[in-house]
């Protein structure tokens, strides 16, 4: 069964064991609506947010009663399984279900692999691994940029994107042969 990342705990939040966590769910708060979160060394934890701010929920965490307990929690990311989640609708898709699909242009041209998702604070950005190839190229993941996805037929759509692996364009600019 796949997971999905919901948040990270980032840090603390005064001597009662409250934590910081940066959520990547759309609604903040959501971080912990999808019932008890898995972490990657296998634990189990079970969420209550206190607060929500610009940039992080603050949470408590069951069983985590100081400060010291809160810091032991420092830099776990919170997984859910992907069958909790609710269905998404019309352009909107969790990072999840893309990763691993093809990515093709509008022509039809093999490009590669969803390989990862980031945010930098810009808007997310696709990951994409070249095609027969260990090479990775970034995209902005727009409407500018994405054409299509095909959840069902396994692919993402891109428009033409010549300068998407910086070595075949930028060797190529520069006179010298890859």
């Amino acid at each position: 069964m796949s997971r999905v990342c919901l948040g990270v705990i980032v840090g603390v939040k005064g001597l009662k064991g409250e934590v910081r966590v940066k959520s990547f769910t759309e609604a903040p708060e959501d971080v912990a609506a999808y019932g008890p979160l898995k972490t990657s060394d296998g634990r189990t934890l079970t969420l209550s947010v206190v607060n929500v701010l610009e940039d992080v929920v603050i949470a408590r965490v069951a069983g985590v009663e100081d400060r010291t307990g809160a810091e032991a929690l420092k830099g776990l990311e919170l997984f859910v399984d992907r069958a909790v989640l609710p269905q998404t609708e019309g352009d909107t898709y969790y990072h999840a279900d893309l990763i691993g699909l093809a990515v093709e242009s509008t022509a039809g041209e093999k490009v590669g692999k969803v390989s990862a998702f980031y945010n930098f604070g810009g808007g997310d950005v696709m990951e994409v691994t070249k095609e027969g190839g260990s090479d990775t190229g970034f995209l902005p993941f727009s409407a500018d940029v994405i054409a299509g996805v095909d959840i069902p037929g396994g692919k993402v759509v891109i428009t033409p994107q010549p300068a998407l692996f910086e070595d075949e364009k930028g060797d190529q600019e520069s006179g010298h042969e890859a």
